[in-house]
């Protein structure tokens, strides 16, 4: 596999264009290639069978387009389907979940994580068996958010009905005492400053999609698959809907420019 290579990214969304800012970011000498499952948006809902079917299907699209390893954005299919899909490919694949458990891990002060994300991912108890394999003394506290995916993906970030849900969602978490607080689905780092304004300063957020830029990078090295270019700019983005849509939203997001967005019926693979 060349270095020259892209990486793929994908998601059920306009959520992993969060990863891939960090990307971006920390790795500016890889091009992407991006998929959001736009039609089949939110995953949190659906089954694990359903979500290993999805996940097959977009590894298939993206080993099509030469890319020399997966980035799963993608918090659900990062709990339910990612080492089924390693197991069946030989290329470098990381998800989410590791990378935002381990800094939860090192942040907290007082050992109780709170955890927000979808109803698979926090169902799963991934993020909570993550965490306890680093530390066992730390409480982790789950809860499902299955409205704010939506509303991220309507665009309304700082829109009181939001403001009202994040209210309701954390409630309990806040009850448990909790210091660190994980956006545990790659759509809620867009709701940052909303969240924030919710749970107040002293709570520390963890935005998982650093974290897994840094484990890519990681990655990349230790497979001799890492870029020597400073820049790279060659990136391409394929949604299952809504191209146009995607691509203004994408624009508001990313520190490059984005020139075109395709569709594609991902039924086909």
């Amino acid at each position: 596999m060349s270095s020259k290579a892209p990486i793929g990214v994908f998601d059920s969304g306009i959520g992993g264009l969060t990863v891939v800012k960090e990307i971006m970011n920390q790795i500016p000498g890889e091009s992407i290639i991006y998929f959001g499952d736009t039609a089949r948006v939110p995953y949190g809902s659906k089954s694990q069978e359903t979500i290993i079917t999805y996940t097959r299907q977009i590894v298939r699209f993206l080993k099509g387009k030469g890319v020399k390893a997966i980035v799963v954005a993608c918090n659900t299919a990062s709990a339910l389907a990612l080492e089924t899909v390693k197991a069946e490919n030989e290329l470098p694949m990381i998800g989410v979940v590791k990378p935002g458990a381990k800094v939860a891990a090192n942040t907290t002060s007082n050992g109780r994580i709170g955890v927000i994300g979808t109803e698979g991912t926090i169902h799963s108890g991934i993020y909570k068996d993550y965490v306890k394999k680093i530390d066992s003394r730390i409480e982790v506290y789950g809860k499902a958010c299955p409205l704010l995916v939506p509303l991220v993906e309507e665009g309304l970030l700082d829109d009181p009905v939001t403001r009202e849900m994040v209210r309701r969602y954390t409630k309990d978490l806040l009850d448990q005492n909790i210091d660190t607080l994980v956006l545990g689905c790659t759509h809620y780092p867009l709701l940052r400053k909303t969240i924030r304004k919710v749970v107040g300063d002293e709570i520390e957020l963890v935005n998982p999609a650093y974290e897994t830029a840094r484990s890519l990078k990681e990655v990349l090295i230790n497979n001799k698959l890492e870029n020597d270019e400073l820049i790279n700019e060659n990136h391409k983005f394929y949604v299952s809907d809504g191209a146009e849509k995607f691509k203004r939203f994408a624009k508001t997001i990313l520190p490059c420019e984005v020139i075109e967005t395709k569709d594609v019926n991902i039924e086909n693979y």
